[in-house]
């Protein structure tokens, strides 16, 4: 995951798919404000917490930062996910975070009907989008790393992973950070810190809320932005606010549009007049799954799919730059439109 270090610039360009907005003094820095920045996952992640001063629960953080970088990365040769790609198909043991978060794939994999799939290793390396400045991949090259595709060919036994199709290659980046973010989250919170910010290049997670009883603001980018521009902003407490979109990372070669977000089933990037879609929920990992499924399902069927969820909302930009939401956009969670 972790890439190289000059691709910092464009990705502290994209870290703000979602702003945190700070509408009064409430969270201004106090003696009790601590945060820590490094660089993981191939972006750039920030925790600030707002009801302790002691940075041991900032190193701990980093420290499980790091732990399922060396679990989950594809590009860590003795990471978990690793050596099962590497494995042609014979059993490998995993620990129990991996086991869980493929079993998270599997699910959303079922959910999405397959339009959200966590086998996509091999074309998402073909494309490498973190690297790729304008390269189209040869179709035939795109139509060979879309037969490894298919996350039924994963059997899952307790902790054993096998790859029924040997040439299969899973990547979990899709639902990684979140995850993780959750992880941090139950960690500070057992440890009795319960007011803060977890931000993993986009994936923002709120520890209960503000110290003043207040939400914490959280800012919806417009899309291609070079300012950071938001449209609106959404007030959240203990929540997580997580983006997908086709403003992340993409090229354009002659003229058209190359974004990473991938088609499992075709190959190439989702088509659909989508530009981006914001989840909002209790889970992160659930917001990372959510948010790439429905920009897959595309607005009618991914709006339809949120409206059929407990507890989860969202809001869809379009490319002509409308905003749709779901029913408690404005309601049960309030909504702000800043641009006309």
């Amino acid at each position: 995951m972790r890439k190289k270090i000059v691709s910092v610039i464009g990705i502290l360009c994209f870290i703000g798919i979602l702003l945190i907005f700070y509408k009064n003094s409430s969270l201004e820095e106090t003696d009790t404000t601590i945060s820590k920045t490094g660089f993981y996952f191939d972006t750039v992640i920030k925790i600030t917490l707002y009801d302790t001063d002691n940075e041991t629960y900032l190193d701990e953080c980093f420290a499980l930062a790091e732990k399922y970088e060396n679990l989950l990365s594809t590009t860590i040769t003795e990471s978990d996910v690793s050596k099962i790609n590497v494995s042609g198909g014979t059993p490998v043991v995993v620990s129990d975070e991996t086991r869980e978060l493929i079993e998270y794939g599997i699910y959303y994999g079922n959910l999405s009907s397959g339009n959200f799939d966590i086998t996509v290793g091999k074309l998402s390396s073909l494309w490498d989008f973190s690297e790729n400045s304008g390269t189209v991949p040869d179709a035939d090259a795109i139509a060979s790393a879309v037969s490894t595709i298919g996350y039924q060919d994963i059997n899952l036994t307790d902790n054993t992973v096998t790859l029924c199709n040997p040439d299969a290659s899973i990547d979990l980046g899709g639902i990684a950070k979140g995850f993780i973010a959750d992880k941090m989250k139950a960690y500070l919170n057992e440890n009795g810190v319960t007011s803060g910010i977890i931000n993993l290049g986009g994936n923002v997670l709120t520890l209960g809320e503000k110290e003043d009883g207040s939400d914490y603001i959280i800012g919806i980018q417009e899309p291609f932005s070079d300012t950071g521009t938001a449209l609106a902003t959404v007030s959240v407490k203990d929540a997580t606010v997580v983006s997908s979109g086709v403003y992340e990372r993409y090229f354009k070669k002659d003229g058209k549009l190359y974004h990473h977000i991938l088609n499992p089933k075709t190959g190439y990037p989702y088509e659909n007049d989508l530009t981006g879609v914001t989840i909002i929920c209790e889970h992160s990992v659930d917001g990372d799954g959510l948010s790439t499924t429905c920009f897959s399902l595309g607005l009618t069927d991914g709006m339809k799919l949120i409206e059929s969820l407990p507890n989860t909302e969202a809001i869809f930009i379009t490319s002509d730059g409308e905003l749709h939401t779901s029913s408690g956009i404005g309601t049960t969670i309030p909504f702000e439109l800043l641009t006309e």
